[in-house]
């Protein structure tokens, strides 16, 4: 009996210790932490030590800093028909936790699918030449559509990119043989103005040499 009672103290100890360590939050410096309790939210927790109600208490920890999303590649058809892979990769960061946790599921993936679709509205409204020729614009117009639509997440999108901008093998093939037979033109213009240019100083010179001729 006199050996059961030190442990069932010590047993109480651990327990009243583990019941208060549970009200004892930490939240790094860049981070904050939405505190629920019982199944309601009550607040934010901000950076440092945090004491909250112990054992019926929920804390999430929502990081702050700038997140990279990388949006995968997908084909999209061009507005003159044209098959093109696009992927990018979008920054954000969340600036309201509390939006960023009750308003959406998963706000990085949330993020990344409407990226996805709105690139492949903004692409699909575009001739080839204008995408490959435009994409600091891309961006900037992606961003915005993107920043308007996580506002309510209480997400911000920071930066837009376009990784790559990659048009199907017969679109390549097209291309090639377009630049080739410009190539070719310009080529055959040249000579062209070369034999010209040619012929023209050729009867100058015959002009220049029958005028002395007919003076001497």
């Amino acid at each position: 009996m006199s050996i059961i009672i030190p442990i069932l103290a010590v047993i109480l100890l651990l327990a009243v210790i583990i019941v208060v360590l549970s009200g004892v939050k930490i939240v790094q410096p860049y981070e904050q932490a939405v505190y629920m309790r019982l199944g309601k939210y009550v607040r934010i927790l901000n950076q440092g030590l945090n004491v909250v109600c112990p054992i019926v208490n929920e804390v999430v920890k929502m990081d702050l800093r700038t997140q990279v999303l990388d949006v995968p590649s997908q084909e999209v058809i061009t507005k003159d028909n044209s098959p093109v892979n696009v992927d990018a990769i979008v920054y954000i960061k969340v600036t309201d936790p509390k939006n960023a946790f009750f308003e959406v599921t998963d706000y990085r993936t949330a993020t990344v699918y409407l990226a996805q679709t709105t690139l492949r509205s903004i692409i699909g409204e575009m001739e080839l030449d204008q995408i490959l020729s435009n994409r600091e614009k891309i961006n900037v117009q992606l961003r915005d559509i993107l920043d308007e639509s996580t506002d309510k997440w209480g997400v911000k999108i920071e930066t837009v990119e376009i990784r790559e901008v990659d048009p199907a093998q017969r679109v390549k093939e097209s291309m090639e043989e377009q630049t080739s037979a410009e190539r070719r033109r310009r080529a055959a213009i040249l000579e062209a103005d070369g034999k010209k240019t040619a012929a023209v100083l050729e009867a100058e010179g015959k002009k220049n040499y029958m005028i002395l001729e007919a003076e001497g």
